[in-house]
């Protein structure tokens, strides 16, 4: 299966062109103001790099939150209009589990984790993180939420089990909390990171683009929005 990934969710933007689980190329950018202006040519220098044309692929795969409200929009509207244009499925995945999936392939390099969870975090406001809890099969132990971090965070779970944090929000959690059964892990994810999800999602359906029109990012809090609020006062 001929897959394009794409992931503009955070600061780290990156695409992806893989076969099956084989890597075929890459391209990424690491300054989150451009990533408008990344996408688009980075999407056809890769397929003119790689000898393949947009038609050949099967699907594509798209982090579609949380994160970066931009970044977001940004993405999930390329893939969009792409899928529509090509008349291909378009695949979305939780950018919470693809961080935790960059974390569970790093470590499991160099050790067992199966016992482990993953946490991954992405920074928000002050003390805000967006964060879900995972295994190592990416089944959910704790759902995706807007959370205030603190000294006493995830206390029940670290008290019965190993937990991995990860992510841009990983720091502000350690600089609070300190436990025998937290280990924080500095990675970057990337759009590598998406293909063994993508390729996991059972939903796939050929030429069913009737749904895309309708899809939207997971935010999981609504858009702030300054001006709304000075009307309304």
């Amino acid at each position: 299966m001929l897959l394009l990934h794409i992931d503009t969710a955070t600061e780290h933007a990156s695409i992806c062109l893989s076969n099956n689980s084989q890597i075929i190329s890459y391209a990424e950018n690491t300054d989150p103001k451009n990533h408008g202006a990344f996408l688009q040519p980075a999407i056809q220098q890769l397929f003119q790099n790689t000898g393949y044309q947009l038609s050949d692929i099967d699907a594509i795969s798209v982090s579609n939150g949380p994160g970066s409200y931009t970044g977001l929009r940004v993405g999930l509207a390329s893939a969009k209009g792409l899928c529509f244009a090509l008349n291909k499925p378009l695949i979305a995945l939780n950018t919470l589990q693809i961080i935790a999936q960059a974390a569970i392939s790093h470590l499991q390099k160099t050790e067992i984790v199966d016992n482990y969870l993953f946490c991954p975090l992405i920074d928000a406001r002050r003390m805000e993180v967006f964060t879900a809890i995972y295994n190592v099969q990416l089944n959910t132990v704790l759902q995706p939420m807007a959370y205030i971090v603190n000294e006493t965070s995830f206390k029940e779970l670290l008290n019965s089990n190993k937990i991995v944090f990860t992510g841009s929000g990983h720091i502000k959690l350690q600089t609070v909390l300190q436990h025998p059964n937290a280990f924080y892990l500095n990675i970057q994810h990337n759009a590598t990171n998406m293909i063994m999800i993508a390729l996991a999602k059972e939903n796939i359906e050929p030429k069913n683009t009737q749904n895309i029109a309708y899809i939207e990012p997971f935010y999981i809090k609504e858009f702030f929005n300054s001006k709304k609020i000075l009307k309304k006062t």
